[in-house]
């Protein structure tokens, strides 16, 4: 770990994203949120064809806001099991890290982000 810290970052933040998209898999209803993501996506194309009706826009907003609070406490979910665990974590990381490379931080937010991209798509996770 000491002798190649970028790579040490880059497993460890891997590691985390799959384990934080393993709970977010199985503490959420998959498929509530993929439909709540698809009325939002309705939502949205409802917008730009009814832009000249201020009305019409209103329900649609008031629409999407109620989805867009479901979906926000479904997502609140699996923050609740993974939450304190990375605070730990990325506080270790950061006192065993800063010394070895000042960017440890950016190499754990930047790997982090692919792999979160990543295994979203291959685990099949809204």
């Amino acid at each position: 770990m000491t002798v190649y810290p970028e790579i040490s970052i880059v497993v460890i933040s891997f590691l985390v994203m799959l384990v934080t998209t393993i709970v977010t898999k199985y503490a959420t209803n998959q498929k509530r949120m993929k439909e709540l993501k698809d009325i939002q996506k309705a939502c949205q194309i409802k917008l730009k064809d009814n832009k000249g009706n201020p009305e019409e826009m209103k329900k649609i907003n008031e629409e999407m806001m109620k989805c867009s609070m479901e979906l926000m406490k479904h997502s609140f979910k699996p923050m609740i099991f993974t939450f304190i665990p990375l605070l730990i974590l990325i506080g270790w990381m950061g006192k065993f890290f800063a010394p070895l490379l000042s960017t440890w931080i950016w190499w754990y937010i930047i790997s982090g982000l692919a792999f979160s991209i990543i295994l979203k798509k291959v685990l099949k996770v809204n």
